[in-house]
């Protein structure tokens, strides 16, 4: 496979672009996470998602601890060319570590932070116990 279609994304310094995760059959926004050009590469060829994570500076392979893996539906660049947008079957259907759906799982009401989403499965048992 070309990767000239690599080349039109516009990196930001540290080689990375931001990606939306979005739940092909509704639209929800699942999570949002980083790709350098290895991840995304990685991810369009095995139609899995693989991120870059910025705390332990390795490639993330989503799932490979929880199980809870992104299948790859469709991948979108915006019209900046500098944000990703994957459509996404979220296996387990789970997409945040804390056992959540979604990483947004918070919303502002008057002026303080409600967690407004369940828990679906507590993180030791997808993490192990720390």
């Amino acid at each position: 496979m070309s990767e000239n279609w690599l080349d039109a994304i516009k990196w930001n310094d540290d080689g990375l672009v931001p990606v939306v995760a979005q739940d092909a059959a509704d639209g929800r926004v699942l999570m949002v996470a980083w790709m350098n050009r290895e991840a995304l590469q990685l991810t369009a060829q095995d139609s899995h998602a693989v991120y870059w994570s910025r705390s332990r500076q390795k490639l993330w392979h989503k799932g490979e601890a929880s199980g809870n893996q992104q299948l790859i539906k469709e991948i979108r660049l915006d019209c900046d060319n500098d944000v990703i947008i994957l459509q996404v079957e979220q296996k387990g259907g789970i997409a945040c570590h804390t056992g959540r759906r979604s990483c947004f799982f918070q919303r502002l009401e008057n002026a303080e932070w409600k967690t407004i989403e369940p828990v679906l499965k507590d993180p030791s048992e997808m993490y192990g116990k720390s």
